[in-house]
């Protein structure tokens, strides 16, 4: 067992105690108690200063995230679409079959596009941190920027640059609504 040999016993707020035996009822002096620290420990010093997500978690995090809000938004405005198909003498059966059908369709659409725009957007935002090392707001504008250009190519470079305006836009507003709420 470890001894801390600390003169004074008096809690650091860097650290914390811990009792190994405290659901035994085993009488344990004070001196026998470890001094964890609270912060994450980490290898190297540079490790300790990055906080944020690896490439790879943030592929995942953003593709799951837009993958799952498009098709929970798309299968309520299926739901919406189902319910005004309705015809008059459809019976209950015929009814659940039409909200069934428009919800899973669109929310399949929604989420496939809303997950590749979060799968572009991880893409260039990784990209760019890898080139300039620095993780701050102009990375994340640059890369809302970018996703609209890319996801919006195919209809010509007049869509692009507005679809890249658009999520440049967007992407600086969540990330400064990001830093009110942190406050």
């Amino acid at each position: 067992m470890a001894i801390n040999h600390s003169p004074d016993n008096e809690s650091n707020e860097n650290t914390r105690l811990y009792h190994p035996y405290q659901n035994y009822q085993v009488p344990i002096k004070a001196q026998y108690l470890y001094k964890l620290p609270t912060s994450p420990e980490f290898l190297f010093t540079e490790e300790s200063l990055k906080q944020r997500r690896s490439w790879g978690e943030n592929l995942t995090f953003y593709t799951g995230t837009g993958y799952l809000g498009g098709s929970v938004a798309g299968a309520a405005a299926g739901i919406v679409s189902g319910i005004k198909s309705f015809e008059n003498g459809d019976t209950t059966k015929l009814k659940i079959n039409r909200i069934l059908n428009s919800s899973g369709q669109a929310g399949r659409t929604w989420g496939n596009r809303i997950g590749i725009v979060g799968l572009i957007y991880a893409g260039i935002e990784s990209g760019v941190v890898a080139v300039t090392d620095k993780d701050d707001v102009w990375t994340s504008v640059v890369a809302g920027l970018g996703t609209g250009a890319v996801f919006r190519a195919a209809r010509g470079v007049r869509s692009a640059a507005v679809a890249g305006a658009f999520g440049g836009i967007a992407a600086g507003a969540v990330v400064a609504g990001k830093q009110v709420f942190k406050r």
